[in-house]
């Protein structure tokens, strides 16, 4: 991306971010974000205190080694040397972020040995690390929010929103996920696996359900992540409707981003600021209040507070589903890998999948919360979408198996969610019975079953 001679940035510029350099081998990325959580009353940990999120870097900065990240002048994440970062999100959950792996089975690896050492780390000060789809025994209006500025922005501006922006401080404070991360090697390549991702994602996220309490209770919903998402900013949230379009291109994205406000921007003297309530595409026009024109690192910026389905940046990153419960993290990446990397899984979903129109999406995404594999997506049934897109993604991971671009244990790690498919018992429904059976609705025994 390049500047104008002021600095500021030029529209014709935008599309560089999607466009240059692209990779020359497709690798594989993994976050998985898990509640910092008290062991017995599983409510999340502080900030600061002997027993906070603060105290748990700090104890990985001595362990690990590496970069510590701050904002504000406040510890809130640990980048190692080899580019593994341990961060925390808004509501005091720690989010683990790979380096790119060369394969899947390598990425897994890493992720494994890297969440177990912080969980051995977490227990010497009395805490436990719980993936899954949210913080599961914790309400919003006990949010234990961590000092980064950009949250206090964030919950400024969805409050500003009205009910279309109600549940965002709870997405920040309670939801975590296991998102998988992607490459795309030209625009073709793009609009190839964009378009299939984007298509599958609410059939995906139908399949993961796994956030089935909030408060300790049940409320009849499967996924209360997926419903709190629905009313953050629907705007830039779920179903990327461009990227449907057969004839999609790298301009098409740019539109659609130009059309969204920022939410907030990193000011001239380095602090966090809200943006102007107006499109981008004004911002390039007209500037900020200050006169200030954007710069390739606001439209980075712009990007990263759009939170749909599938997230393009200079990588495609899969965020539809809930985080399944931690022997299982696997088999989300393993389904997505599948699909995108192999051509003719990719294909042959989106000849499964494409003739959804957008409003079918938003249709199916309002059912999962409650339905599950139950949802319909337009006519069809997702649970029977859901084992197509499972065989095809098996079908995938052994080609890649074949042509010595994976290691032969990919080839079980689909077997958690064929297992929901042939038992119709979802994540969420598990944890729900064992909550309601062996756990007799004692949240240290859901801890002690579901942290790492």
């Amino acid at each position: 991306m390049t500047t104008s001679d002021s600095g500021g940035l030029s529209r014709d510029d935008l599309g560089a971010l999607f466009r240059t350099p692209f990779p020359v081998v497709e690798k594989v990325g993994l976050e998985v974000e898990c509640g910092v959580v008290d062991p017995v009353t599983g409510l999340g940990a502080p900030y600061a205190g002997q027993r906070g999120t603060e105290a748990l870097l700090r104890a990985l900065l001595r362990e690990f080694g590496g970069e510590p990240l701050s904002e504000a002048g406040h510890l809130v994440g640990v980048r190692r040397a080899d580019r593994v970062e341990l961060s925390l999100e808004h509501g005091g959950a720690i989010e683990y972020g790979s380096a790119p792996s060369a394969d899947l089975t390598g990425a897994i690896e890493d992720m494994r040995t890297t969440l177990e050492h912080v969980a051995d780390i977490a227990r010497g000060l009395d805490l436990a690390i719980l993936p899954g789809g949210n913080l599961p025994f914790d309400r919003v209006e006990r949010a234990r929010w961590v000092p980064k500025p950009r949250g206090a922005l964030m919950r400024e501006f969805f409050a500003g929103l009205g009910d279309d922006g109600a549940l965002g401080p709870t997405v920040m404070a309670l939801a975590v996920s296991t998102q998988t991360t992607l490459d795309y090697l030209d625009e073709d390549d793009l609009a190839r696996k964009l378009r299939m991702q984007v298509a599958a994602s609410p059939v995906v996220a139908a399949l993961f359900v796994n956030s089935p309490l909030a408060g300790g209770e049940h409320a009849g919903l499967l996924s209360h992540r997926s419903h709190a998402w629905l009313r953050t900013d629907p705007r830039r949230c779920g179903v990327l409707p461009v990227a449907l379009r057969p004839d999609l291109r790298v301009d098409d994205l740019v539109e659609w981003a130009l059309d969204l406000p920022m939410i907030y921007r990193k000011a001239p003297g380095g602090e966090y600021e809200r943006a102007p309530s107006r499109p981008f595409a004004a911002l390039l026009e007209d500037g900020f209040d200050d006169g200030a024109k954007p710069t390739p690192e606001d439209w980075v910026s712009h990007l990263s507070q759009v939170w749909t389905d599938v997230r393009v940046r200079r990588t495609l990153e899969l965020r539809a589903a809930d985080g399944p419960p931690y022997p299982h993290i696997p088999a989300l990446p393993a389904l997505w890998t599948g699909l995108t990397y192999h051509p003719g899984s990719c294909a042959a979903a989106t000849e499964l999948l494409g003739g959804h129109r957008a409003a079918e999406h938003r249709a199916a995404e309002r059912e999962l919360p409650v339905k599950g594999l139950d949802t319909r997506l337009g006519g069809d049934r997702v649970r029977e979408l859901a084992a197509e897109l499972v065989r095809l993604a098996g079908a995938g991971l052994r080609a890649r198996v074949d042509a010595g671009l994976e290691r032969p244990a990919v080839l079980d790690l689909l077997q958690p969610v064929e297992e929901v498919l042939a038992t119709g018992e979802t994540f969420a429904h598990r944890a729900l019975r064992r909550w309601e059976g062996e756990f007799d609705r004692d949240p240290a025994r859901y801890v002690a079953a579901y942290r790492v």
